[in-house]
């Protein structure tokens, strides 16, 4: 067996994670679920969070290929990088507690 630490406990992930699991399920039986329009807000702040940096990315890649004179070198690699820095954001979101 293994001994155990100073740290104790508390700092276990499993301890942790069980916390989580239970204080999300306290808070639907106190809430309840949610309502529609409620829902339908949520994909709505997620479609924006996704694409607005898309387009940033999209539209500055053009303003630099227009101000470089580079054609559409720096547009796809821009619009790429919105686009994943869209999914992170919309990821972390999502699975914020």
């Amino acid at each position: 067996m293994k001994p155990e630490t100073s740290n104790g406990p508390e700092e276990d992930p499993l301890i942790a994670e069980t916390r989580l699991r239970r204080d999300r399920r306290d808070k639907w039986l106190r809430e309840g679920d949610m309502s529609v329009g409620r829902r339908l807000a949520q994909i709505g702040v997620l479609g924006w969070i996704f694409v607005t940096p898309t387009l940033a990315g999209l539209f500055f890649g053009r303003w630099l290929d227009g101000y470089l004179g580079s054609g559409i070198f720096w547009t796809a690699p821009f619009m790429v990088l919105g686009l994943c820095l869209g999914g992170w954001t919309a990821w972390n979101w999502m699975n914020a507690p």
